[in-house]
């Protein structure tokens, strides 16, 4: 471990001495100096000298205008470069003992034998392994693309740099190169200087496939077939496809007006160009190995006598892959002729397995399992459309689109019906054969655009779409809605409608909806006894506490769980899951594992958001990793499922949700100070002013902090360093139990029960990275002295709920068992408290900039501090 360590603050010294250099040569030795002062006095300032804290600040603010953009750029650039230090950290070879995330694997295979699972057994169910990654742009990648491409470069060379059998001169040239690429990553603007649009966030996905995933997709799965057949001497089947990528880029409207059907439209043909241009690439060098001629009878009939039956075979699937290529070209300008592209996988798969089982009969199996393999399962993950897109909307949209056709067409008004008779209306048109819509219908703007997107889901079909995402869904309407408008829209494959519950009380009432639903004798013909229900992290956090809320999405999960099995229905949960705690993040393996059981069943399906996109899926061996990590979870949830909660627990579980929504509604909408305190000492206004998406900040405009997206609503707090959503209301639940001596059986929660334990580690997670010192320099700078009560409060609040948790650990320390995610944090913070400072002054001078006084340099320094905070937190809101 110690050794393991000993690498990673090497490399981090480097890169962080290459940053220096690259300072020094453009600004000179004396601003070097001054940033290499405030490095050493925010150091000194976190060991506790008070004394070189108030000189920090000081210096911070007395910095002119024009010094705030380099300084800012200072701090932020080493903490990406530290960022990347660690994620090669995680795949390097001299780290490996220590990083080796395969062991998960490894281990749990071991352990399943020791529980009895037979080979067979083992092998089945690894082979029927199903998750579903989902990419989601919020919040969006806001660093340039061409800076990630510098930082993959860097990674390239520390990766080289690791061989030992390097002549000097070879080591001195990579070393000069990772000069250089620090030195064009200074010298390059980071951000956009306008908000990205749908199809820039969609570009941005394809980027990590093309760039990441294309190369780790057969990688993991090569390293799950290896692992298998070690174990249990069984080969995963060649079709076998553990992981898919889905998207929401492009697809996901709920409330991002940017979000139309045409971008839709543009959005899928750009994900079939890059398909076609990746597999075609794959061909290239594929054609030139197999110049082989034997071959087998099956091959002989297909392609008739031919010399080199390999090549003729996929010289013609070339051939179908150019023209599908060109005809999407052709058709982002106009509609084009449609004639013999390729539409269905198959016919993609088929010439690929056609070549696989011919090279495996005639002994050639060696080859068969090289570049040819890995295509094959390319194909199998990615098919010919690259990934699915889901389509978000929210309910209230639906009902709008009912109502104006129902008011059209003489038959009353939708919307203000009760729930019975909105379903007797949709059972009524979904089970009637004469189309509803009128062809000389004129709907309004907003209900024709939901109308057109359901046409072009039509004209797409379910190769390229995935689920129809209902955000805000409390009620069986709001899916038999969106499957009216499907159908009488042309859809005629049974698409998944996937019911979001994102608020308390739709979670509470979740096991009832689609008891309902399930109920209906046409919708279980519909959904042809499958299900998908998507559990909301972040929306549920924001109205009830990070407490409440993952107790309410637990008995959600579970009680969901028990009605599908009741009518023997198969169950995906979908998890919304973003980065930050507050909105459902954290370890991914711990996560997994502390669903209820039953609830995992050999299936995930999560989104992967914005930067930690990035983190977890930027580098192919980091890539790699990840999935196999998310592999081991799923399978152990599945296998080795964590016990059911004792009576006890759920008792104490109901308790600690009570008493803490108690506070945290209290202080978020009892408290009528809490909204003006909490604009006054974020920087969530601002931080809508900011190109950082194509999403707005706000749902409605005009709306207040109950409108607020969830995402700005925990960002805006995590750049504070107070890290309130998470935290709030469980310090003072946690302290009433241990006030009324029930120690005992939250110890025995933490011992015996993986939902309990990961929750309590997850708060010691976010205790780490909060300072309230910090939290409080923002309020003295920017709230105004009326409201500064409110602050005390709060912080006396963190405060308690820290001592509460190390009460209940029995420790002096947060983190103890975790020591190198500890040191992770620790090694940060020298860096992230300058920025946490300047970002202060930054809004402290722009909310106090004279009117049309030039402000560019202000709000560029403001970006900054915010992507190098969030760098530098290692998770964004």
């Amino acid at each position: 471990m110690a050794d393991s360590q000993a690498s990673l603050r090497r490399n981090v010294n480097v890169l962080g001495s290459l940053l220096g250099q690259t300072i020094k040569d453009h600004h000179g030795e004396e601003f070097f100096n001054k940033i290499e002062n405030i490095r050493q006095l925010a150091k000194a300032a976190r060991a506790g000298n008070e004394e070189d804290r108030e000189v920090l600040l000081d210096q911070l603010k007395g910095l002119s205008d024009d010094e705030l953009v380099p300084v800012a750029r200072s701090f932020s650039h080493f903490l990406n470069l530290a960022n990347l230090a660690e994620q090669f950290h995680g795949v390097s070879r001299e780290c490996e003992e220590a990083f080796d995330v395969p062991d998960h694997v490894d281990e749990l295979m071991v352990r399943l034998k020791d529980k009895g699972m037979t080979n067979e057994q083992i092998a089945s169910s690894i082979s029927q392994l199903d998750m579903e990654l989902v990419l989601t742009a919020h919040p969006t990648e806001v660093s340039r693309r061409t800076l990630i491409q510098k930082q993959e470069s860097i990674f390239e060379c520390l990766t080289e740099l690791e061989n030992t059998c390097l002549s000097q001169r070879r080591k001195a040239r990579l070393e000069n190169r990772l000069q250089q690429l620090v030195s064009q990553a200074w010298h390059t603007l980071e951000f956009r200087t306008q908000r990205p649009t749908p199809i820039d966030e969609a570009k941005a996905g394809y980027a990590t496939i093309e760039h990441s995933l294309w190369e780790a997709i057969p990688a993991f799965v090569r390293s799950m077939d290896e692992r298998l057949e070690e174990h249990t001497g069984i080969r995963l089947p060649i079709d076998a496809v553990p992981v898919r990528f889905s998207s929401w880029m492009g697809g996901d409207r709920d409330g991002n007006p940017f979000v139309t059907s045409k971008v839709t439209q543009e959005v899928l043909l750009l994900s079939r160009w890059v398909a076609a241009d990746l597999y075609l690439r794959d061909l290239k060098p594929l054609i030139g190995e197999l110049s082989m001629t034997g071959c087998s009878e099956e091959m002989k009939q297909v392609m008739g006598e031919c010399r080199e039956p390999y090549r003729a075979v996929l010289k013609k699937l070339r051939e179908r892959l150019r023209h599908t290529r060109r005809w999407c070209e052709n058709s982002l300008v106009e509609m084009a002729d449609a004639s013999d592209i390729m539409t269905d996988n198959q016919e993609l798969i088929e010439p690929l397995e056609l070549c696989y089982r011919s090279l495996k009969e005639v002994g050639l199996g060696v080859i068969a399992d090289g570049p040819l393999l890995d295509m094959i399962r390319r194909a199998h993950s990615f098919g010919l459309t690259l990934i699915k897109l889901d389509i978000r909307q929210e309910a209230d949209r639906h009902t709008a689109v009912l109502s104006e056709l129902t008011r059209a067409l003489g038959m009353g008004d939708y919307a203000s019906w009760d729930e019975a008779d909105r379903q007797t209306f949709l059972l009524r048109e979904l089970q009637n054969p004469r189309p509803l819509l009128p062809n000389n219908w004129q709907p309004s703007p907003d209900v024709k655009e939901v109308v057109d997107t359901c046409r072009v889901i039509a004209r797409e079909g379910e190769k390229a779409l995935r689920a129809y995402v209902i955000s805000m869904a409390y009620n069986p309407s709001d899916v038999l809605a969106v499957a009216l408008l499907l159908k009488e829209c042309g859809v005629d494959f049974p698409m998944p409608v996937a019911p979001l519950f994102e608020t308390l009380t739709a979670l509470d009432g979740a096991a009832d909806c689609i008891e309902k639903l399930l109920s209906l004798p046409w919708y279980r013909g519909y959904s042809a006894n499958g299900q998908m229900v998507m559990i909301g992290y972040s929306d549920s956090a924001k109205d009830a506490g990070w407490m409440a809320a993952g107790w309410a999405q637990y008995r959600a999960m579970e009680e969901v769980t028990e009605v599908c099995k009741k009518h023997n229905v198969n169950l995906t949960f979908f998890h919304g899951r973003g980065g930050t705690i507050g909105r459902g993040g954290g370890p991914a393996h711990a996560a997994i594992l502390s669903q209820p059981p039953g609830s995992v069943n050999g299936h995930l399906r999560v989104t992967e958001q914005g930067e930690m996109i990035r983190f977890k899926f930027g580098f192919p061996d980091v890539a790699r990793k990840s999935l196999m990590l998310y592999a081991s979870a799923t399978m152990e949830a599945t296998l080795l499922p964590p016990p059911a909660p004792e009576q006890s627990w759920r008792d104490m579980m109901d308790q600690l949700s009570r008493d803490s929504l108690e506070v945290y509604r209290g202080m978020v909408r009892g408290e009528p100070e809490f909204v003006p305190y909490f604009r006054a000492v974020t920087p969530e206004q601002e931080l809508a002013k900011l190109p950082l998406g194509s999403r707005p900040a706000k749902r409605k405009p005009d709306g207040g902090v109950e409108s607020l997206r969830a995402i700005p609503w925990i960002f805006a707090w995590t750049q504070t360093r107070l890290m309130l959503p998470t935290w709030l209301g469980c310090g003072v639940a946690l302290k009433n139990a241990l006030d009324k001596e029930q120690s005992d059986t939250l110890k025995e929660m933490m011992k015996q029960w993986p939902f309990f334990k990961a929750r309590l580690e997850m708060l010691e997670m976010v205790f780490m990275k909060t300072d309230p010192k910090l939290a409080e320099y923002y309020e003295d700078r920017l709230v105004p002295t009326g409201l500064q009560h409110l602050g005390d409060k709060l912080r006396m609040l963190l405060d308690s709920a820290i001592n509460s948790v190390l009460e209940l650990k029995g420790g002096s320390e947060l983190m103890s068992a975790h020591p190198m995610n500890k040191q992770g944090i620790t090694l940060r913070n020298p860096y992230i408290d300058p920025l946490n400072v300047l970002q202060a002054e930054l809004l402290y001078r722009l909310r106090h900039l004279e009117e049309d006084k030039e402000c560019k340099n202000l709000e560029q320094a403001l970006m900054i501090t915010v992507a190098g905070i969030a760098a530098g937190m290692r998770n964004t809101g």
